[in-house]
């Protein structure tokens, strides 16, 4: 099985901003140490970026304005900014396979599991979980690596990702143990 790590809108907006998720700045230290073994691993990053056209998105009726392509608060936040080797997608709805060529991109990375990272668990992160299951991805979500507005938002978000697209739950810490097993060991120097 080939994975690849979806960093899904851990953008200054909702890590920091207006419409940060409760246990946003936790997940941060989390996710970075995942892209770490991911990276060394050479496991694809692919970051999957919300980025709205002012008075034009439908998600601005919703939320007002927010993630506005090219405003500060639209950047990834710093501790986990891509490097030159990873993959951006940038996306308009809350499921970054809508309109976008992230399934195009991880066919052709030969990608057949997304282990799912970022904000909101019960919005964008269960969506796109729903995006690729319907495209036949299994999907890992590592709970320690997803955020939502509140816990209970967060816990309604993973149950229904189990339960309707067969998620698999677990934690970075088991993921990348099991990781390891399954994967060829890189140089040891590579990861710390």
């Amino acid at each position: 099985m080939k994975y690849a790590v979806l960093v899904i809108d851990m953008l200054e907006e909702f890590v920091r901003g207006r419409l940060k998720a409760e246990a946003a700045e936790a997940i941060v230290p989390k996710i970075a140490n995942l892209l770490s073994f991911a990276r060394s691993y050479g496991i694809p990053v692919v970051y999957a970026i919300d980025s709205h056209y002012p008075k034009v998105d439908k998600e601005l009726e919703l939320w007002g304005p927010h993630a506005i392509r090219g405003s500060p608060e639209a950047r990834v936040v710093e501790e986990l900014k891509p490097l030159e080797t990873d993959y951006v997608v940038y996306k308009r709805r809350y499921d970054a396979f809508f309109e976008t060529d992230l399934d195009l991109l991880l066919r052709e990375l030969g990608v057949s599991a997304v282990i799912l990272t970022g904000i909101h668990t019960h919005i964008c992160v269960q969506q796109t979980a729903a995006g690729a299951f319907y495209r036949g991805y299994k999907v890992v979500v590592p709970v320690d690596c997803v955020a939502a507005a509140t816990k209970e938002w967060h816990e309604r978000g993973l149950e229904y990702m189990r339960a309707f697209f067969g998620a698999e739950l677990t934690t970075s810490d088991q993921l990348i143990e099991r990781l390891k097993k399954e994967l060829s060991a890189p140089p040891a120097s590579q990861y710390v």
